[in-house]
């Protein structure tokens, strides 16, 4: 039988109760925060492995839940449905990648409609990020990279070039092409060959390309699923290490280019920093209620978690006014092996 307690026994039981309700931790104000991050990537791309690995570790560090979506076959129709069923589910925040502005404008401004806080990434411009009413942009400035690597091939007495494009349905491509084109002072458009994403195809037209433009002196390919049927075809060609080679991003076959010198560098757009800080953005928005930029990034400079990421990485956001850059940097025989340390995973 349960013992009766006295006025003075309730008293001393309720003050206890008290007293362990205070000392109990109180929840995060974002633990029950759920996020999603909606990319234009087909399943097919590995390169977006980083970004899904970054969105987790945001998610664990700032305690929010990170779901992932994607069109399986990479079809922007799909991308757009997704960015639809995001607001209908209502999310806290929404990351998405501005594929293609035309496509994907009358959907994310559906999310924004709703009051939904939206961050896009990866490709798209910080301009159209605003045009959609994004709290901010984090990519790599794409036209910016393609002339910086450029200027590295002017510097090296390149003037023609063939930039590779395997992803031509996605417009802010042709800014990586554009940007090296102008800085080397080449047509870009005549220099631009959309290969697909299939690696058989991406060999013949690069091949045939060269065959009847026996005069390119360098390859600029976006990614490596281009660069490495290109190397392929250069390999069979006997041009090898003959034709200077640069690329965007990296992959095993990259890696081992640049250490032997068939490829001079690759582009990197540190794409953990474009899975991370968004998270991270929207996690502090909604424990601190606000969406002054400053103050967010501010606090995200701040925070012990993530500068330990970025120390761990070898990684360097560069921070603007109001968005958020990610590269571009530059992979050499210098700094490869940080970066091969955690390719694939967090580089």
């Amino acid at each position: 039988m349960m013992q009766r307690l006295g006025r003075k026994g309730l008293l001393a039981a309720f003050s206890a109760m008290a007293l362990l309700a205070a000392a109990a931790p109180s929840p995060s104000v974002a633990a029950n925060e759920r996020f999603v991050l909606i990319s234009h990537a087909p399943d097919s791309d590995s390169w977006w492995n980083t970004i899904k690995n970054a969105i987790k570790q945001a998610g664990e560090d700032f305690d929010v839940s990170v779901d992932y979506r994607n069109p399986s076959n990479g079809d922007l129709a799909d991308m757009a449905r997704l960015v639809e069923q995001a607001a209908a589910r209502n999310y806290n925040g929404v990351v998405v990648s501005i594929a293609d502005f035309s496509v994907l404008k009358k959907p994310i401004e559906m999310v924004v409609a709703k009051n939904i806080p939206v961050i896009t990434i990866n490709s798209g411009t910080q301009q159209q990020s605003e045009q959609l009413g994004a709290l901010m942009h984090v990519g790599q400035p794409e036209y910016d990279a393609g002339y910086g690597a450029g200027q590295k091939a002017k510097a090296a007495g390149i003037k023609s070039f063939l930039c590779v494009n395997h992803y031509a349905t996605n417009p802010s491509s042709f800014e990586r092409c554009r940007g090296f084109a102008e800085a080397i002072g080449a047509d870009y458009k005549k220099s631009t060959l959309d290969t697909g994403i299939d690696p058989n195809a991406v060999e013949s037209k690069v091949s045939a390309y060269l065959r009847n433009n026996p005069g390119t002196q360098a390859v600029l390919a976006l990614g490596p699923d281009s660069a490495v049927p290109s190397l392929r075809a250069l390999q069979k060609m006997g041009l090898k290490s003959k034709i200077w080679f640069a690329t965007f991003d990296l992959s095993e076959e990259i890696a081992n280019g640049i250490k032997d010198g068939s490829v001079q560098f690759a582009i990197d757009q540190q794409p953990y920093l474009q899975g991370y800080i968004p998270v991270a953005i929207l996690a502090l928005s909604r424990q601190l209620k606000t969406n002054d930029v400053a103050v967010l990034q501010d606090k995200l400079k701040g925070n012990a978690k993530f500068q330990a990421r970025l120390t761990e990485y070898g990684l360097a956001p560069i921070y603007g006014p109001r968005h958020i850059s990610s590269g571009p940097g530059y992979i050499t025989r210098d700094n490869l092996d940080k970066v091969l340390k955690y390719a694939g995973q967090y580089r």
